[in-house]
């Protein structure tokens, strides 16, 4: 395996299945509904949806930094606010995570080898690191996800 094949292989653990550490991003999302998405259970901290927004963003900013775009994200692309919480658009915000992660993916795949240890773009961190931090991010907001949803799990059984 090259190493280009195995950070995709990390990126596919942490957002689809097979993590070492338990269930990935998708795998956490699965059954997550608007309305638990939506709830803030712990005031003044984001809520999944955010959350879920933010992951996709960084996503994105990765595969952006890996085609020369530096990629630094104004606050309202970092934290995309939420204001239609129906069930639709939901299910939009996971596909918008999904797409951004298999976008990523490609871009990985045309990824020359001999580029991974050199900057991403000038004074930024190398095409590796980078793009191991797009697998760590992930799983840490994961992480928070995991446990937001349990704190709205219980929510979901008095409605």
């Amino acid at each position: 395996m090259t190493e280009i094949e195995r950070i995709q292989d990390q990126l596919k653990r942490a957002f689809e299945e097979g993590a070492w550490h338990g269930p990935s991003v998708l795998e956490i999302l699965q059954d997550v509904t608007a309305s638990q998405a939506a709830e803030r259970p712990i005031k003044d901290a984001h809520n999944i949806w955010e959350l879920t927004l933010h992951i996709a963003a960084w996503n994105n900013a990765g595969r952006r930094r890996l085609s020369g775009d530096r990629a630094e994200l104004p606050d309202e692309e970092d934290w995309h606010g939420v204001s239609d919480t129906s069930d639709q658009s939901w299910a939009s915000t996971k596909a918008l995570l999904t797409q951004s992660y298999r976008d990523l993916i490609t871009a990985i795949a045309a990824l020359n080898s001999d580029r991974l240890d050199e900057p991403i773009l000038a004074r930024m961190s190398s095409v590796y690191v980078t793009l191991h931090g797009v697998v760590q991010h992930g799983l840490y907001h994961a992480g928070q996800i995991a446990i937001l949803k349990k704190a709205t799990a219980g929510s979901e059984d008095h409605e």
